[in-house]
């Protein structure tokens, strides 16, 4: 793994609905997970970008990314540095194209999730240039297959924890390169495959104890996936 900083590109807060945290209390994290800042990256909805730049123009030391992980037809998408959310629900290779358009950079999320992943052919085809290979989420197998499709069609590979509750994050984590300077450079690194993936995988307990709670949640909300 190369040296760098680490930061966790999958990132959900209260704006999503299926989010436990606020932004302050991930902020407040921070100091004990060993990144340097996070993405955030809350279901259809950029709601939390004001409370972002707020951060960074107080003087923060940490890097925030603006993201957004996006519902599409055949499964959820990681959209970063874009200033709005792509309209959901519309094929993926539009909402690709969307991202591209905003100026932001579209990474397939979890492709081998078997609720909201993209599946394997997409994941072999889509038009991305980095694939999210690790997933704090995700069993081992499916990170495995998400990294053997990245280094088969030599795209990019990133890692996120796909935190919903504070303490998820920095389980996973993306490595950049110690000589980016800015929200531009970290985009242009993953553009370029720069980026490293590292982290834990969830074990089977711990998924089935996430299943659960989501069940929960998906009642919750009327039976509407997100």
């Amino acid at each position: 793994m190369t040296a760098g900083m680490k930061l966790d590109l999958h990132v959900h807060s209260r704006y999503s609905p299926d989010g436990r945290a606020s932004i302050e209390q991930l902020v407040a994290r921070l100091p004990y997970t060993g990144l340097r800042g996070f993405a955030l990256t809350d279901h259809n909805t950029v709601a939390g970008h004001g409370t972002l730049a707020a951060l960074r123009s107080s003087g923060s030391t940490y890097w925030f990314l603006r993201g957004v992980e996006v519902s599409t037809q055949e499964g959820h998408l990681l959209a970063y540095g874009v200033d709005a959310a792509p309209p959901h629900h519309r094929p993926v290779l539009e909402t690709i194209e969307w991202v591209r358009d905003h100026g932001g950079e579209a990474v397939l999320a979890h492709p081998f999730r078997w609720t909201h992943g993209v599946g394997r052919k997409v994941a072999e085809s889509a038009p991305v240039r980095a694939i999210e290979t690790r997933n704090g989420h995700n069993s081992e197998v499916a990170n495995a297959k998400a990294e053997l499709v990245a280094a088969h069609r030599g795209v990019g590979a990133v890692g996120g924890s796909d935190v919903h509750a504070v303490e998820e994050l920095g389980r996973t984590y993306t490595y950049f390169p110690e000589d980016v300077a800015g929200g531009d450079d970290l985009l242009e690194a993953m553009r370029k495959g720069r980026t490293q993936a590292g982290g834990r995988s969830l074990s089977l307990p711990n998924r089935m104890r996430v299943g659960v709670t989501n069940g929960v949640r998906f009642v919750a909300r009327g039976l509407r996936p997100i």
